[in-house]
């Protein structure tokens, strides 16, 4: 069974940064896509960023410019920069990983953006 640990959420200012680390361990296979998703109170999950095995990224629109997505192979690690913060960023953010065709997510962590 894969478990996620997620940390680095928190409370920041808008414009400041924070840095999402999500390490997956249970599994001597590495994880296929790994991506961060986020929900808003009301609002349904939505897809941030994600990162093939291979190193191809994709973001969402609304975060172009702005995070970084990267991922450690050796340590089963993916990462989400976070820069130029907005309020409407505010979410839990969730890290999720494909193995073997099964997708596992992490508890989530906060992120909070005040104006």
């Amino acid at each position: 069974q894969v478990q996620l640990v997620e940390s680095g959420g928190g409370l920041v200012q808008a414009g400041g940064s924070l840095r999402l680390s999500c390490a997956a361990s249970g599994t001597i296979f590495r994880p296929n896509v790994m991506g961060w998703y986020r929900q808003a109170p009301g609002k349904q999950r939505e897809l941030v960023a994600t990162i093939t095995s291979g190193g191809y990224t994709n973001y969402a629109d609304s975060v172009k410019g702005r995070f970084t997505i990267s991922r450690d192979n050796a340590k089963s690690t993916v990462y989400l920069q976070m820069n130029s913060l907005k309020p409407e960023d505010t979410a839990v953010y969730y890290c999720k990983v494909n193995v073997f065709s099964s997708d596992y997510w992490g508890q989530g962590t906060q992120v909070t953006v005040s104006s």
